[in-house]
Parts: C-alpha cells; structure tokens; sequence
C-alpha cells in the first residue's frame, strides 16, 4: 500500500463506518471491513510520519489521563422546563404564544443519556466537553474520538458547536451488565448511568469498548443561516451525524400532542432509553426573540413520559429454582403502578447484588420498569431507614427440596437432580416447542405425573403407558392416549432438537443447531479445544457442555436409545442467491409454517434470527405481521412479502 491507496483506503473505512453507525444501512461485511482496517493499520505502523489525524485507528482510546481538566463552553448549554401532562402544554403554550403567536414547534426525542458539547473548527473536531454546570464542562476529547457516531472531521469549516446526548442502546447495555455480572462487577443501574460512567472513563480504551452512540438535539455557537430550527438540524445531519428515530414539525397542541403520543407508544421499540419529549419553536428569529430566563430558555420545554421509575416497598424476598438448579431471589414489593402496570415483583439476579445494594425487608427503593422486562430494583433509599429494616440472609438449603445449595461464582444452585422444582421445569423445557414439542405436556399435568410418583425424570415419561395413566385423577383415555401419541411422536426428530431438549446451560436452539452440525452424536466425546473451535461457542458455554455430559452422560446415552434421534446429515454449501449468507427474520402467518419456512430458508445459506436488528437484512412476513414489521420498516430493513421471497428464489 502506498500513500495514495492509505488515503483512498481511510476514506473508504469512513464511509463505510458512516454507513453502519450513523445511517444503519451496512454496505460491506464486518470480514472486508476488518481487512481493509487491519491493512490500514501495517501501512501506519511502518510509516508513523504519514499517519492521517482523520483516520479511523484513532477512535481506540489507548492512553489513560490522571484526571480531567474543566473546559468553558462557547455558549452556555441550558436546562430545559418540565412538563408532565396535557395540562402543563396548554400552560406553556399559552405563555410562549403572548410572547409570539406566529409559530410553529419542532419535536424531537428526549433522551435519556448524557449530555455533550462537540466544538469543530475549521471541519475538524478539536473538543469535547461534558454539560458540567452548562458553563464550564470537563474536556474529554480523547474519548469523545472513541466514539463511532462522531465524526472526526465535517465539511462545515466555521466554528461550530454541536450539542447532544450520548446514549448506550438497549441491547449493548444488557451485553456490558451480562458480562459485568459474570466477572462480579456491579451491575449499571440503567442506560443512562451506564453512559455517563463510559463517556468519563479516564481509561479511554474501556470507553472504545462500550459502543456509545451520539445523537445531536441542537447546536450552540454557529455561523448557519437558517430560518427554521428543522433546517439547521436537517443540515447537522447532513455532516455525517445520526438522525433521531422520530421527529416532526407540528403547528400546535393537538398535533404536538398526538407525536407526542406516538412517540411514548413506541419508545420500548427505541434502540435507546427516552424520558420524554422535546418541544422547540421552530423559527429561530422567535427563538432569540424569546430569550431565556434565569434557568430556562422560553421557547422550548421537556414533555415528559409517564414515570417508569417508582419508589416502593420490599416485602418479601422469594426464590425460584430453575431447571438448572439455579436459585434466584425475587423481591416481593408493595404494588405499583408504572406507565399503566400495576407491578409487584422485581428481579434481584442473585444474592451478591442483594448484599452489594444492601436491600433489607422493609426497605424502601426505586424500581424501574422498561417494557415487559421484569422491573428492577435501582437504588435503595438508605435516608428513609427507620431502623425496622431486617438483613436478607443468603440460604444454605434448597427452598423446595431442602438439600444443600452449591456456591458457583455469584450464583447459588441446587445439585438435587430429583428437586421437584428442576425435574418439573426441565420435563417442561424438554416438551417445549423449540426442543421436542411433545404436545399435551402443560404444566398441569407434568405436575400430577410428577406428584403421583410414575415421573421422576425425563426418561420415566417414556415409560408410562395407558393403564398407568388412567389410575390418575382426571386422565381419561382419550387424554391418556393423545399423551402417549405425542410421546411416541417426540422420536426420531433432529438431533439439534435433542441437545437442546438436553437444557444444558447457557446452550440454546443456535448452539444446539452448531454441536449437531459439528459433531453429530459424538458431542458427548467432544474435547474442550473441539467445542470452542466452532463458531459462536466460547469458553463459558463449552465448559458448560462438558459438565452437563460428564453429570448426565447416562441420562443422555437412555435417552438418545429411546428417542432416536436423526443424526445431522452435513449439509453441502449453499448456490449463490440472494439469502446466502443473510440474516432472515420471519413473521406473520404464512402459507405453511413458519418452521417449514424457516427450514428451507436455512437450506439456501441464510441466519433465521427471531428479532429485528440494523443487522437484519430481509424481514419476510406473511397475514397479520405485527410489531416487527413496523420495526423493520423504521429500521429500513428490507421487507418481503411471501411470495416475493418465493419469486426471489
């Protein structure tokens, strides 16, 4: 590589990294990306003189300051006035009209993260600086460049500030609490919280590593020429920045009440936490018009979503024993309702987080609730401690069946492999629809069966036969033969099915799908090397696999006798078509199943995923396709009809 293909090749890397963080639409692989990247890198290293300041290897942070020094603004960077409800709009409206009646209102997403100023000067980014107190921030420029939806250089060559808040999505902050959670860190308390700590990290590696996002919701000191706020924003999205996920220009309060609307109906299907939403008036004169008072500017106002943080009271901690034996503990709160959900349950994860948050009985706390997660409790209000408070001891003994519990890292387990709570929900997990599908194995009757003694394990639900089943309450021989027929249907199914009947930790339908193909029925004799050779199986979940065979492997060799199981025939590679190498969701009704459908999907070299993403590449749907269809279409993910993919084919 010469200098002229290094330049060539850093503005390719750009365009491409401006594709997939800013616009979401992805125009290379992450395989090309990095080749072309890791060329990049070599060219640098062996020419350190020629290293472009605009390049993308900059954005890993590397260095670590000892602290952070305190930056002015340009401007200053104000707070917004709060308003909670249809009534507290009309007042605000009511004010802003006696100061100009000739308006219109641009509103914008509200969201939840931490606020930062960006100053370019001359088209290059040369500071970033925390709100702080909205006059002096702290300069944090080596980090912000970590920062993939942040442009190192734009084409406007005047100084400018450009504000706006830098979020963590959703599914990145389940991916660093996951991971923080296996290690023994505390866990974030919620997106925002999880920002703010990355953006400040005085190591600007671990920053690099937390996948920040920066969306812009306005500009400070600046030269543009605009007349209405829409079109300035317009144009800053223009420079390489990220668009909001929803905006409009409304006309008064019945139109800026009705986004409003929208946008609290959609915001769980957000990729990043709102708490509201933003109104501004939309003509920049009347804007400076308006002025500002004391804390506040006159000409916008935060229209805030229903509360989904609540404070209420711990009675009770329960626990629950999974199939695997894990013990989890369930706080028991005063009911509460959040956003319309009345909510009287909040996970804990498990008794490390208890004693690190120090949760008492009695306790009061705030509890936050996101979508149809199980709420969670956030933060204990210690200064309303009367004394009363009783400490939650960590237990010894099983809850259900009273053998003793097994400390494995921060997770308390039941080793008892004939626990009613782990052979009732492992006999559940074995009937469900993604392992055997046994029909007519609810939990009802798993329990009479288990109860009545003819079930205490998986292998004794193939022992049961029609005499045995109608000396119980309630099983008459239509229902005891319809059983005994889904029983005998459960055989000779795919083999990836068996495994992940199996409930083995931390392996589901994918990795099941991955060990089958690999190694058929010899996954049992498979070393630890061979395991975490195959793709998408790491350490956690290989040791996990040799566990469970070296605990079961009897169970397992009765069962595969019973069952028999079709081993995996290897699969030649897919012709080259347009699903080849593709992530595919399906939803709707369609012609035949969506099993059938998914299956020959897979037969042409696609990913079937169950959940949208910016990384989905065809969502094909059929009758009746719901929220998935409407996230695709917000993503731009390209959307299907059956017979379209049929045609395609």
């Amino acid at each position: 590589m010469n200098n002229t293909e290094y330049k060539q090749a850093m503005q390719t890397l750009n365009l491409w990294s401006k594709h997939y963080y800013v616009l979401d639409d992805p125009i290379t692989t992450d395989e090309v990306y990095d080749k072309l990247y890791h060329e990049v890198v070599e060219y640098e290293e062996s020419n350190p003189n020629e290293l472009d300041k605009n390049s993308p290897t900059q954005r890993v942070g590397d260095m670590i300051s000892e602290g952070f020094t305190k930056e002015p603004h340009l401007s200053r960077m104000w707070s917004l006035e709060d308003i909670f409800d249809k009534e507290g709009l009309d007042k605000w409206l009511t004010k802003t009209y006696k100061l100009d009646s000739n308006i219109s209102f641009y509103c914008e997403p509200k969201y939840d993260g931490a606020s930062l100023n960006l100053i370019y000067e001359n088209g290059v980014l040369v500071k970033g600086v925390t709100r702080g107190d909205g006059t002096i921030g702290e300069l944090i420029t080596r980090n912000v460049k970590t920062i993939k939806s942040i442009p190192l250089t734009i084409e406007h060559k005047e100084t400018i500030e450009i504000r706006g808040e830098i979020v963590i999505f959703k599914d990145e902050f389940e991916r660093i609490n996951k991971r923080r959670l296996h290690e023994g860190e505390a866990v974030f308390a919620n997106p925002r919280n999880a920002a703010a700590g990355s953006l400040r990290q005085l190591d600007s590696s671990v920053t690099a590593k937390r996948n920040l996002v920066f969306l812009p919701y306005g500009v400070g000191i600046d030269t543009l020429k605009y007349k209405y706020l829409s079109d300035k924003m317009e144009y800053i999205y223009s420079l390489g920045f990220r668009k909001p996920p929803q905006r409009a220009v409304t006309q008064g309060y019945d139109e800026i009440e009705e986004i409003y609307k929208v946008m609290n109906r959609d915001r769980d299907s957000y990729d990043m936490m709102l708490d509201g939403m933003v109104v501004k008036v939309n003509e920049i004169a009347a804007q400076i018009d308006m002025g500002y008072t004391v804390k506040v500017p006159r000409f916008s106002v935060a229209y805030k979503f229903p509360a989904v943080e609540k404070i209420t009271t711990v009675k009770e901690i329960i626990l629950q024993v999974g199939r695997t034996g894990a013990v989890t503990p369930v706080a028991i709160v005063e009911p509460t309702n959040i956003d319309g959900v009345v909510v009287e349950r909040a996970t804990l994860h498990n008794f490390d987080e208890i004693e690190r948050k120090d949760i008492r009985l009695g306790d009061k706390v705030i509890i936050l609730r996101s979508g149809d997660v199980i709420p969670k409790i956030i933060k204990v209000l210690t200064h309303e401690r009367s004394g009363s408070e009783v400490k939650v001891i960590k237990p010894t003994k099983c809850p259900v069946c009273e053998s003793e519990l097994l400390q494995e890292v921060v997770l308390l387990k039941c080793q008892n492999l004939e626990c009613d709570a782990r052979v009732v929900n492992s006999i559940m997990y074995f009937a469900s629809k993604p392992c055997l599908n046994i029909d007519g194995l609810g939990v009802k009757i798993v329990e009479a069966l288990f109860k009545s003694g003819l079930v205490k394990s998986v292998v004794d639900l193939f022992d049961l036969d029609l005499e045995k089943l109608l000396e119980l309450e309630g099983f008459k021989e239509k229902k005891s033969q319809n059983l005994l027929n889904s029983l005998k249907n459960a055989k000779a199914q795919d083999y990836w099915r068996f495994i992940n009947a199996l409930g083995i930790e931390h392996v589901g339908e994918v990795a099941s799908k991955t060990l089958a193909e690999n190694f058929g029925f010899s996954f049992v004799t498979a070393t630890k090397e061979q395991i975490i050779e195959c793709e998408g199986i790491g350490e956690e979940m290989a040791e996990s696999v040799l566990k469970f065979v070296r605990v079961n492997a009897e169970t397992i060799t009765k069962l595969q006798t019973i069952l028999e199981p079709l081993e995996p025939v290897k699969r030649e590679e897919a012709k080259e078509n347009p699903f080849k190498g593709k992530t595919v969701v399906l939803t709707g009704t369609m012609s035949e199943s969506r099993g059938v459908i998914k299956e020959m999907i897979e037969t042409l070299g696609a990913k079937v995923s169950g959940s949208i993403s910016k990384k989905t590449d065809f969502l094909i749907y059929g009758e009746d396709a719901g929220s998935k269809y409407d996230k695709a279409e917000k993503l731009g993910v390209k959307t299907l009809t059956e017979g379209e993919m049929r045609e395609l084919i």
